[in-house]
């Protein structure tokens, strides 16, 4: 199975300018853990995860003054829709991360996370 097969295509994207506080509340009511974030300087793309969120609340700063742009994790490491699920999951690991932004050349097509790798392996062996 592939990526493009597991991923969700329907991506959260949120600005660098958001509030820590607006991101995890658009996370939450998407039921989701990590958000696209679009830099609108042409500096590409990043992801902001639930993980980041804790680190920063654990350190103690204000939710509704931190902004995602602060928090957001640049160097992403990005899966091909083409690649296998196996590969997917090898890089998570290797990486020590729970998300995959999936691109085609510059554009977003989607994010596949840990628990979408465990619900298609999960379906797999059920049909088979």
């Amino acid at each position: 199975m592939s990526v493009s097969e597991g991923m969700s295509a329907l991506v959260l994207v949120v600005g660098p300018g958001h509030t820590l506080r607006q991101a995890a509340r658009l996370m939450a009511a998407r039921h989701v853990g990590a958000a696209v974030v679009l830099d609108g300087d042409g500096q590409g793309f990043g992801i902001l995860t639930e993980r980041d969120v804790l680190r920063a609340i654990a350190a103690d700063q204000d939710p509704d003054v931190e902004v995602v742009g602060d928090h957001v994790t640049r160097d992403v490491v990005v899966a091909a829709p083409d690649w296998s699920l196996d590969e997917a999951a090898a890089a998570m690991l290797r990486g020590g991360f729970r998300h995959l932004v999936v691109t085609t050349g510059a554009e977003v097509e989607g994010v596949l996370s840990m628990r979408d790798v465990v619900r298609c392996w999960s379906r797999q062996r059920v049909s088979a």
